[in-house]
């Protein structure tokens, strides 16, 4: 068994993605706009046949799983692998201040290598690795014909796609970060997934 299509939405916007802070697996609240978005995309979301929607347990995530859900009228199944990466001292600080305190920070994001963000946390590799085998649980657990909706982060998001994809992360700076609750089509199949649609979103 395995599901026709896998969508992986973005969460709404924050305050600390307005400021440009780092967020990791800190549980920081959609604001108003980010709520307004996850509305907005939930009706664009409601014509797409989802059948099962699941979310990391980050509030963020979580609240715009809801708001998907109710439009739906499915439930929410919250799985922590869904988490974003892990930026351990990082969480809160601007890139700013981390481009200036890593030396190696700007150049290792220009040249698509990929690095453990600060010392406690994970690479954007670890992160979606674990994405990745999320959704392929999901995604194998489903009848065939199914759509899944899989809520979650920016990074680990994208990464996981990449990796379902038989790409790595550096790839990753070929494609544009996943902007808020913007989606992905994913579709499984054979040793690869493909990939349907990237950062659709609400104009």
């Amino acid at each position: 068994m395995s599901a026709a299509r896998v969508v992986l939405l973005r969460h709404g916007v924050t305050d600390w993605n307005d400021d440009g802070r780092f967020q990791g697996q800190t549980d920081v609240p959609l604001n108003d706009t980010g709520r307004a978005q996850a509305a907005a995309a939930a009706e664009v979301l409601s014509g797409f046949g989802v059948s099962r929607i699941f979310a990391s347990d980050l509030g963020r995530a979580a609240e715009t799983a809801r708001i998907v859900a109710a439009r739906c009228a499915l439930p929410v199944v919250t799985d922590p692998r869904l988490q974003e990466v892990n930026v351990g001292s990082w969480t809160g600080r601007s890139i700013e201040e981390i481009g200036a305190a890593v030396p190696d920070f700007w150049p290792a994001l220009r040249e698509g290598r990929d690095f453990r963000r600060s010392p406690e946390g994970e690479t954007a590799t670890e992160a979606g690795q674990r994405v990745a085998l999320a959704l392929l649980d999901h995604a194998e657990a489903a009848a065939d014909g199914e759509v899944l909706l899989a809520v979650g982060h920016g990074l680990s998001l994208r990464v996981g796609a990449l990796l379902l994809m038989g790409l790595d992360y550096s790839c990753a700076r070929l494609f544009r970060g996943l902007e808020n609750c913007h989606w992905v089509v994913l579709e499984p199949g054979g040793v690869y997934w493909r990939l349907r649609t990237y950062n659709a979103g609400v104009a």
